[in-house]
């Protein structure tokens, strides 16, 4: 996904209780229950009218006010904005302040500890943002939104962050030439007049509000299959129905079966792969998956394919397992990004796997000479800028490769499945997900967990090795030079290479120290030593022959 727009953003919060982790203004007191979104579209405007129902659970008795984020009118986006009409509570208004895209809802009433309300927001307005009103690449209008990171704000009235998840559904009236996809099941589908139909979509799995989706355009639609008695669904434009149900026939239902079997069930009540114009390559919005419109072109191929199966894996990490701030991105993004490689190796076999690993390296090395400073776990926040980069994909995926080789593919399998079990539906840290898997592995993982992913450095050795004749010895050297003084402790697989390939061993060499030195008894000249064969290490390595 292309992922780096700076955008604020603000939360849901009693005006006492403030707790900064991503610097966003988490409220453990409150927790929202569910979201009804009611919106009407036209073809005459770009003005939506909504009526959103907030269901909210007050976990503590002293709250005095709600919280929300919500884009206000704004004459530096041209007067677009959202203009609240009224706040309702128990069918009577109630009063609020809506400034500074944020919506204070005053309450009423004292709630006690545990106990559930309903707020109605009745609003409407031209989004600036969030949701894109226009026309796809074949000059169809059309309707789709674009929430991540925190944009969901811009159109409709939610705790615009990934900590709090609700169930949802979206009533929507539009002209009745259009169809209508969103998250979950479809409950109604009516026409309630001659230009007008009513389409209702309901999820009852809590999701974070940028997960949220809507799409209502002309659409070709197709029944796939199902998966586990759960349907799988194409949408796609009119104009691509042969291209689009070709190319997202394949491979949706082998990614959720592998990631089934791997990790654990799926969460949601189906599976949509929708061409959108909102976003410039995939977006996993639970259940209902965003593509890009041009990535539809009927050939099914390698760069399709992958977007596929990346955004399905999100399905599990993001979307089911989601991470707690935005400091913890990598939860998300790395976590998709190595799930591909994962069904990559599973499906097309392991030479795949490790020239994808191969690109991504570089990837990474490129991206660590625009910026050696960039961390995967960090203090960060959409309120200042992009929350993921190309090392939070790359980086991530690279540190779970190297996690499973620490720990074996067994013990890393049994980590993952109970870090699922665990977080199903809910949120999760580094440090929970570090918790986890120590339960599977036999030496402590706290050290390695920091040096990858707490700091900034790329591990950069050179080698030497050189041969004894008389002694038969053979010495390898390996220096750390990185631009920090930083050391890493980490296992270097060194292959040497006899004659004819007769003798080729491999041996470990660990090093945690600027220069770590070992000689080896080897009856023959070698005729090459590698290091890394195996590609098991994020390093840059340059190795060589000294003279003897």
């Amino acid at each position: 996904m292309n992922r780096f727009r700076l955008i604020l953003i603000a939360a849901l919060v009693s005006a006492a209780q403030y707790c900064w982790a991503d610097n966003y203004p988490i409220n453990r007191a409150l927790d929202i229950q569910h979201y009804a979104f009611q919106l009407t579209l036209s073809d005459q405007s770009d003005e939506i009218v909504g009526e959103t129902t907030i269901q909210v659970l007050f976990k503590t008795a002293d709250s005095k006010r709600l919280r929300l984020d919500f884009a206000n009118q704004n004459p530096k986006t041209g007067g677009k904005g959202m203009l609240v009409e009224g706040v309702f509570f128990q069918n009577k208004r109630i009063s609020f302040q809506h400034a500074d895209d944020v919506l204070w809802i005053d309450l009423p009433q004292a709630f006690g500890s545990n106990s559930v309300a309903s707020f109605v927001i009745k609003y409407r307005g031209v989004p600036a943002d969030g949701l894109r009103i226009g026309l796809n690449k074949y000059g169809a209008r059309c309707f789709f939104n674009e929430n991540w990171p925190n944009r969901t704000r811009q159109w409709l009235p939610t705790v615009d962050h990934p900590y709090d998840k609700a169930t949802n559904e979206f009533i929507i009236k539009a002209p009745a030439h259009y169809q209508v996809v969103s998250n979950g099941l479809l409950v109604e589908e009516s026409i309630i007049s001659p230009q007008l139909k009513l389409t209702h979509w309901k999820q009852l799995v809590p999701i974070s509000s940028w997960l949220y989706v809507l799409g209502v355009a002309e659409f070709a639609v197709q029944q796939v299959g199902d998966f586990n008695g759960k349907p799988i669904q194409t949408w796609v434009y009119p104009q691509d129905r042969d291209n689009g149900f070709y190319d997202f026939a394949n491979p949706t239902k082998d990614a959720m079966e592998f990631y089934s079997m791997y990790v654990g069930p799926y969460a949601y009540e189906k599976l949509a792969n929708i061409q959108s114009p909102s976003v410039g390559g995939g977006m996993e919005t639970a259940s209902a998956i965003f593509y890009a419109e041009n990535l539809v072109n009927g050939k099914r191929d390698n760069r399709m394919k992958s977007v596929v199966i990346h955004e399905v894996a999100h399905q599990w990490f993001g979307n089911a397992v989601t991470e707690s701030t935005w400091d913890d991105a990598w939860l998300s993004e790395g976590f998709a990004t190595y799930f591909t490689l994962l069904f990559q190796e599973y499906y097309y076999g392991s030479s795949v796997y490790t020239a994808e690993l191969k690109k991504s390296r570089l990837r990474i090395f490129d991206y660590y000479k625009k910026d050696s400073t960039y961390k995967i776990v960090d203090n960060r926040t959409a309120e200042e800028g992009p929350v993921t980069n190309n090392m939070t994909y790359q980086k991530g995926a690279w540190f779970l490769h190297m996690l499973r080789n620490k720990m074996g593919p067994e013990a890393f399998m049994q980590g993952i499945r109970a870090y699922y079990k665990k977080f199903y539906n809910a949120n999760a840290t580094t440090d929970d997900f570090m918790a986890e898997m120590q339960k599977f592995c036999l030496s402590p993982l706290n050290g390695f967990f920091n040096q990858w992913l707490k700091r900034p450095e790329v591990l950069n050795i050179k080698g030497s090795w050189q041969y004894d004749t008389k002694t038969a010895q053979l010495t390898v050297n390996l220096q750390q030079l990185q631009h920090s003084d930083y050391i890493f402790d980490m296992p270097v697989e060194i292959q040497i290479i006899g004659e004819g390939n007769q003798s080729t061993q491999f041996i470990t060499i660990n090093i945690n120290s600027k220069s770590t030195t070992v000689k080896l008894p080897v009856s023959q000249k070698p005729v090459a030593i590698l290091a890394d064969p195996n590609t098991l290490l994020l390093a840059k390595i340059a190795f060589m022959e000294l003279p003897q």
